[in-house]
């Protein structure tokens, strides 16, 4: 039988979260290395990824619920369908990741970077996105109801008949964005 300390790290998250974030805080490795992962399905719920490199990972269909991925990065990495409800992605960098399908309600996407992002059809209900750059990111028929966009950028974005219904979106920057049949704040239909 292996060791917690000997096994391999990526069979290490898919088969015991607790061991993995034990190990994480032992060992304070904030620079984990999964580039290209597959943890496609995975129960990872709670787990601790801050600071991974997750670049190219697929985690479609995953259980992320609870997790922490702040400042981790996402470039290209797949959640297609994937569940993370209340994970902390404040920092992230996510550029062209796709999260079509994907389940955030009430996460945390402070200052996150989902520049070029796949959000399509997503559900971002209560959802934090203080600050975070969505510029050119392809949300259209995502759900935005109650998500707070304080001082976001979305210049550029694809909105097309996402639902923004009772969203703050003071200070946000929509330079550019395609608003088209959006369902604004206030409930009102764009044309």
């Amino acid at each position: 039988m292996t060791s917690t300390s000997q096994a391999n790290p990526l069979d290490l998250l898919r088969s015991d979260t607790a061991a993995w974030n034990a190990l994480r805080a032992v060992r304070d490795s904030g620079n984990v290395s999964l580039v290209d992962a597959d943890l496609a399905g995975a129960s990872l719920a709670g787990a601790d990824l801050a600071g991974a490199d997750l670049t190219g990972a697929d985690l479609s269909g995953a259980d992320l619920t609870d997790a922490v991925l702040a400042g981790a990065n996402l470039t290209s990495a797949e959640f297609v369908g994937a569940d993370l409800a209340r994970a902390d992605l404040t920092g992230a960098v996510a550029h062209d990741a796709n999260f079509t399908g994907a389940f955030l309600t009430r996460a945390v996407l402070r200052d996150a970077d989902l520049t070029m992002a796949f959000l399509t059809s997503t559900f971002l209900g209560h959802a934090d996105l203080t600050g975070a750059n969505l510029s050119g990111a392809y949300m259209t028929s995502a759900y935005l109801g109650d998500v707070d966009l304080t001082g976001a950028t979305l210049i550029g974005a694809y909105l097309g008949k996402a639902n923004l219904t009772g969203a703050n979106i003071a200070d946000a920057v929509l330079e550019g964005a395609d608003l088209t049949g959006v369902t604004m704040p206030d409930g009102t239909e764009r044309d």
